[in-house]
């Protein structure tokens, strides 16, 4: 497995609001749970099977219009984690590949913004 793709640790913070994953090369990803919820994966929450694998990174981006609380994260086999939110959705199994784009993307897009 690419070492970028492997977790080492999870760590979710409800009252800072963020999902944290310390990855074995070394990288540290920090998501809003605003952004995860809203680009949940499953095919309900992305519009139907022709959407899945697309996400909006500027949704990590902009000021929360709602809190979301993560009740539990599991590790489905090596592949993914499965978030059960507050709002009782639980379809969505994040890929950790998808979790590692997702933190690239919104990166590009700081980049982008500060210049």
């Amino acid at each position: 497995m690419d070492q970028r793709f492997k977790p080492v640790s999870v760590d979710v913070s409800n009252s800072d609001q963020t999902l944290t994953i310390e990855w074995a090369d070394g990288h540290t990803s920090e998501f809003s749970l605003f952004g995860l919820r809203k680009n949940c994966p499953c095919v309900e929450c992305r519009g139907g099977h022709s959407q899945m694998g697309r996400f909006e990174p500027q949704l990590f981006l902009v000021e929360p219009t709602r809190i979301f609380k993560i009740i539990s994260a599991e590790q489905v086999g090596n592949h993914a984690l499965k978030i059960t939110w507050n709002d009782g959705h639980n379809a969505g199994m994040y890929r950790w590949d998808l979790l590692r784009h997702m933190d690239e993307s919104v990166e590009k897009l700081r980049e982008t913004s500060a210049n």
